[in-house]
């Protein structure tokens, strides 16, 4: 469901002379490089950049770097990072330096799959010669750090049967740590978000509103604060839906004043091969907005172009 599909028919070295010819000299002809590298799947741009290195004895990404500026040259330079060391890369930098982009933490961790979560774990390890985890735990604390641990151990269940009494249990459980306590029992709401299926999940959610009246978002939302909430609550979102999930990030990095740019260029990116098309629909259906629309409006020169072809046409 991506919009980015296999380029055919694909030749790695035509491609490869076109960039150098595109960055080579006085000016670069940026028009090129983004109508190339958006039309390309990600295994057809490392063939690129392999023929690239053959052919010249350059760095595809390194000439990128030197040619480009701004948004427009992260965003390209983005789209050469093969999935899993672009995940590995967003959250290397999340915990980099002084302060901790949580933001970015909750938003790969929850939404990743448990097959990925493994890769990006063994990426991170050879790239970077560190365990994510002891990274992680070194620069968050409390039950926000505790929650990541959970998501970076990839040991959700499997989906499969669900055990209906197992449903009636959980959602009684949470609706105790929640609701019917004073002050909540996190780890509760820890455990059992962090490590139940997908399809469980789903039936707790809806046993959860019957029992006591409220959707599990709406408890999070009253019951929990600061990164905590904000995690537990993507989480939630990731499990009904993870297209609907990417539609509202999308849509709150361009809604109002400014543009979150870090976090449009990780989503489409990062989803331009999976599920973009849904996300498209989601943010249609939910925002009443298009994709399409809202970053013709938010963003402009190459930078936009190459945005608008990633996204792939308008939902009228």
């Amino acid at each position: 469901r991506g919009t980015v599909t296999a380029f055919s028919p694909f030749d790695a070295r035509a491609d490869a002379e076109a960039l150098r010819k595109a960055m080579k000299g006085m000016g670069t002809d940026e028009e090129t490089v983004l109508k190339i590298l958006t039309s390309r799947n990600n295994a057809q741009r490392q063939e690129i950049a392999s023929a690239f290195k053959t052919l010249f004895g350059r760095d595809l990404v390194d000439d990128l770097k030197s040619e480009l500026t701004g948004k427009f040259e992260t965003l390209m330079v983005s789209l050469m990072r093969p999935a899993y060391i672009f995940d590995a890369h967003a959250l290397k930098h999340a915990i980099k330096g002084a302060g901790t982009n949580e933001k970015v933490l909750t938003e790969i961790l929850a939404s990743r799959t448990p097959a990925e979560v493994r890769n990006i774990k063994q990426v991170y390890l050879q790239e970077y010669e560190a365990n994510l985890e002891d990274k992680i735990t070194g620069e968050t604390s409390g039950n926000f750090q505790r929650l990541l641990v959970v998501l970076l151990q990839a040991n959700r269940d499997p989906d499969g049967r669900v055990d209906e009494g197992l449903v009636e249990q959980d959602a009684q459980v949470l609706f105790r740590a929640g609701e019917l306590k004073w002050g909540t029992d996190e780890e509760k709401f820890i455990t059992i978000l962090g490590t139940r299926s997908v399809s469980h999940l789903r039936r707790v959610f809806d046993k959860y509103m019957t029992i006591s009246g409220f959707q599990i978002e709406e408890t999070i939302d009253r019951e929990t604060s600061g990164d905590l909430e904000k995690l537990l609550l993507a989480v939630v979102k990731c499990i009904r839906s993870v297209p609907a999930y990417f539609a509202e990030t999308l849509y709150y990095s361009m809604k109002g004043a400014g543009t979150d740019d870090d976090t449009l260029i990780r989503v489409m990116v990062s989803r331009s091969e999976i599920d973009l098309l849904d996300i498209r629909k989601e943010l249609r259906k939910n925002f009443a907005k298009s994709l399409h629309q809202m970053i013709q409006k938010d963003t402009s020169g190459d930078y936009r172009k190459a945005l608008l072809l990633l996204c792939g046409g308008d939902d009228d």
